[in-house]
């Protein structure tokens, strides 16, 4: 493989584990603020309880994929500097909005959601973490609007050889932006409903003895998932009609790679779609705990959200290829340069740290998943800060 070759590889490979997180926290933070909602509407104890347990899932796997986002962006200086260089001022616009968002107010107001467990105001503290909700959904719109212009470049002009920022509101209204966000975001909710619902099956195949604090949670992952999978199906047929008019070389040309990754997720949502519409009525009077089966069913397809996803990236970048920016910039003409061997070295190593976070993530989230809930309300919320 030459140095054009480990670059688009490395950066496929960061990309794609830094999304795997990225999928599971929106999903997460959507969830625990409805918990948390509900636990100070009605003051029931185990809403208070379930917004601290899956509250603990959410802290490490947004801590590790903070690690992660790091990375991705040093990406864009290390491998592909002819990006930065030649659409600095445009592409550079959104992504430093989202570091603002991501890494200032999100990371804030979710320290004082962490921290402000029976120290805050019961309002104040709900309030936290539905803006640490908003400014995650935030991130992934500016995300998503860089993204876009990839995509669709629009809102620039050249000039003296490089791209310059002219109309910042037509990337906002990108054409090939806004379904796409939407469609992200339903999947973070899919995602999130279906870790909720596989967790609190595995529990209860383990014949649990919080049956009622594993029932409420399975309920709101089915719930969430049923809600959210229609949208998800419906964004991603929706696309289909504008990638048509600005990339109709993707389904031309579509190779086996990018070609199965479609496959995937369109057959992926479609089975979630139909699996959490039909489980729906199941979860009168405890049907689903009864027959088990169906439990069985819950924990082998907690992976399914984050192929599908996968599978979707694959299709949305790799069928685009030779271009960086459609139809503007090549990936050829973008990559830094720098040698083969020194693209070798650096894709074994960031990929060998990418990894060892992913694992370090998975063996987290599953002891605490294990683990349970505590019986008391005074452990912190994060397990990686000690209790004040």
């Amino acid at each position: 493989m030459d140095a054009l070759g480990l670059a688009r590889l490395q950066f496929a490979t960061t990309t794609s584990f830094h999304f795997l997180f990225v999928l599971l926290t929106l999903g997460l933070v959507t969830a625990v603020a409805i918990m948390q909602t509900r636990a100070a509407l009605s003051a029931d104890p185990v809403h208070a309880r379930m917004a601290r347990f899956w509250g603990r899932l959410y802290v490490v796997n947004y801590a590790l994929g903070i690690a992660t986002g790091i990375v991705m962006e040093f990406q864009f200086g290390l491998n592909w500097s002819g990006l930065s260089t030649f659409a600095g001022d445009v592409f550079g616009a959104p992504l430093a909005l989202e570091a603002l968002v991501a890494f200032f107010l999100e990371s804030t107001f979710l320290g004082l959601w962490i921290f402000g467990w029976d120290r805050l105001p019961r309002a104040v503290h709900l309030a936290l973490i539905w803006l640490v909700a908003l400014t995650a959904y935030a991130s992934a719109f500016w995300i998503m609007v860089a993204n876009g212009f990839l995509q669709h470049p629009v809102g620039h002009e050249e000039r003296d050889g490089v791209l310059r920022l002219v109309d910042f509101s037509a990337l906002v209204a990108n054409p090939t932006f806004g379904t796409a966000f939407l469609h992200v975001c339903a999947a973070s909710v899919t995602a999130g409903g279906v870790f909720l619902t596989g967790v609190s099956a595995w529990h209860f195949l383990r014949r649990t003895t919080e049956v009622d604090f594993f029932r409420r949670s399975l309920r709101l992952g089915v719930v969430l998932t049923a809600l959210a999978t229609p949208p998800l199906v419906a964004f991603g047929f929706g696309q289909f009609p504008i990638v048509r008019r600005y990339q109709p070389e993707k389904f031309a040309t579509a190779g086996p790679l990018d070609g199965a990754g479609l496959g995937f997720m369109v057959q992926i949502g479609l089975v979630l779609l139909l699996v959490s519409w039909l489980t729906v009525p199941l979860l009168a009077r405890d049907a689903v705990v009864r027959l088990r089966f169906p439990l069985y069913l819950m924990v082998a397809g907690i992976p399914l959200p984050f192929v599908a996803a996968i599978g979707g990236w694959l299709f949305r970048e790799v069928g685009r290829q030779p271009w960086l920016i459609q139809g503007v910039l090549t990936t050829r003409d973008a990559v830094s340069h720098v040698g083969r061997e020194q693209l070798l070295v650096s894709f074994v190593a960031f990929t060998a740290v990418f990894a060892l976070l992913a694992v370090a993530d998975w063996v987290l989230l599953a002891r605490l998943a294990r683990r349970g809930p505590v019986s008391s309300d005074d452990e912190p919320v994060s397990p990686l800060v000690p209790a004040l």
